[in-house]
């Protein structure tokens, strides 16, 4: 057959049987920590290679213009800050930051959205979006917004379950093996940790409640007519949830919370050339060091940060450490950067290990490069990632609180071990072994939640009361009616006894 016919065939079997649906989607990403968006960013601009119309609100406009890619800028008027988080030590002084950064900045932002100029133009001009995707972290705002437009909503994470996504999306939680904590991430806990963990948790949802009425009523001065923000997040279509259980574990999550971990992962690219040749020049490899960009490295303890420079001085690998500021004496085997190509870095088959806070993005970069891992946790989420690379046998983990020259140097030794280094890559493996890609995934749901706007997904365990949850109205009539079998039992042995009596106080009469 010729191939012009051939041709002719395959463009008109397209256009019988090949329907493209494009949707126009409103994406919603209002937390000012860049590492967040790195995530959404790589989604977004997938949906609109794809050939969707996509609007984004957000604080990191693309640099460049992009094909159905529309900004919503909210950071145009400089009306904001960037988010940094100290690295704090006492686990009070945690808690007390969740506790301020929730309800302060929830309302506050929740705002700074409904005030935006092109916000309040969107809504007026009434645009038909088929779908709203949110980030579910800071703020619940944009549920409103969502609720004017009659959309549908899926919401993201750029990391594991928050504490108010368990009851919010029906995930059992249970403090005795579920992995997130902001204290102590393991799975198989103390009976102190438990303690802390119920607290925690439960004081964690009061403050989210908090938060969500505070911004009930930042949007009751925009729109009158939007139900509570809890009512609106119960409708929410699915979760794309960022992480996979090759790391995380195995969870017992609902059909409609869907594992996407990893799509942010781009091809490695060329390094800059005097990193390139500090990193290829390493006889003995290279420890890359970076604590992310949400957390303010420089502002480790004094004690913490000698400790660290004291191990690296007596191991012969060079180092490469993204530091706000200059190392004392600027030692030559250290290359100090404030801002590094993180993903290209862990790509180069020279860099043999990672100290890192254990946050989300640089986890599932080391884990998809099969980079052994030393984690030191700080706050949120970091606690169940550096739990979760320990456990599956990914790399260690040290306390701030307790961190030594000692203790580092023999937590590298362990994972610089080349047998852990094979011990790695092998479960780097199983996490690229999947039937479908985490982006098409992704995806895939997002145009599923679409096409079948008027379909709940939502799990059952949402709207049944607790009582019913926990089976206590069951429980209550199973003891009912022990009780009563019991008491019939005692009234009928009773009156065996007295039956058995009776004849022989006839006899003594007679």
């Amino acid at each position: 057959m010729r191939p012009s016919v051939v041709l002719a065939l395959v463009i008109l079997k397209c256009i019988l049987f090949c329907k493209v649906y494009s949707y126009n989607i409103l994406g919603v990403f209002p937390f000012l920590g860049k590492s967040h968006f790195y995530v959404y960013q790589v989604y977004l601009q997938e949906l609109a290679s794809r050939g969707h119309n996509v609007t984004v609100v957000s604080f990191f406009p693309q640099k460049q213009p992009l094909k159905n890619y529309h900004d919503i800028d909210l950071g145009k008027d400089n009306k904001y800050f960037e988010f940094r988080h100290p690295i704090i030590v006492s686990s009070f002084h945690k808690l007390l930051s969740l506790t301020i950064l929730q309800p302060v900045m929830g309302p506050y932002t929740c705002r700074l959205i409904l005030e935006d100029d092109e916000v309040q133009s969107l809504l007026r001009s009434k645009q038909a979006f088929d779908l709203v995707v949110m980030e579910q972290f800071n703020v619940d705002c944009p549920l409103s917004i969502a609720y004017k437009l009659n959309a549908p909503v899926v919401g993201m994470t750029s990391g594991l379950l928050l504490p108010w996504h368990y009851n919010r999306y029906g995930v059992p939680y249970n403090p005795s093996y579920v992995l997130y904590d902001i204290f102590n991430g393991v799975s198989k806990p103390t009976f102190m940790d438990r303690i802390v963990r119920s607290i925690s948790y439960h004081y964690i949802q009061i403050m989210q409640r908090v938060c969500s009425m505070s911004e009930d009523r930042v949007i009751a001065d925009f729109f009158d007519d939007v139900p509570p923000i809890e009512e609106l997040s119960h409708k929410i279509k699915f979760l794309l949830l960022y992480q996979n259980f090759v790391v995380s574990g195995t969870q017992i999550l609902p059909s409609n919370v869907i594992e996407v971990g990893g799509f942010h992962v781009t091809k490695a690219k060329s390094l800059p050339t005097d990193l390139k040749k500090f990193i290829e020049e390493s006889k003995n490899g290279v420890i890359y060091i970076s604590f992310g960009t949400i957390l303010n490295g420089s502002s480790m303890p004094r004690r913490a940060f000698d400790a660290i420079l004291g191990a690296l001085k007596e191991l012969p690998q060079r180092v490469v450490w993204k530091w706000e500021k200059e190392i004392p004496d600027n030692p030559d085997f250290i290359y100090v950067s404030k801002w590094m190509p993180q993903n290209d870095i862990l790509a180069h088959p020279n860099v043999y290990a990672f100290f890192s806070h254990c946050g989300q993005l640089g986890t599932t970069e080391a884990v998809q490069h099969g980079v052994p891992i030393i984690g030191m946790p700080i706050t949120a989420d970091q606690f169940s990632n550096a739990a979760a690379i320990e456990e599956k046998g990914i790399g260690v983990q040290v306390d701030l609180n307790a961190i030594t020259k000692e203790l580092l140097l023999e937590k590298f030794r362990i994972i610089l071990n080349p047998r852990f280094k094979s011990q790695v890559e092998n479960i780097s493996k199983m996490w690229h072994d999947r039937p479908v890609s985490a982006i098409n995934t992704a995806i895939h749901w997002t145009e599923f939640a679409a096409r079948y706007p008027n379909f709940t997904y939502t799990s059952p365990i949402i709207d049944i009361p607790m009582y019913q949850y926990l089976c206590l109205d069951v429980m209550f009539i199973i003891c009912v009616l022990l009780i009563s079998l019991l008491y019939m039992m005692k009234c009928l042995f009773v009156l065996w006894k007295k039956s058995r009596k009776s004849p022989n106080t006839k006899i003594k009469k007679s």
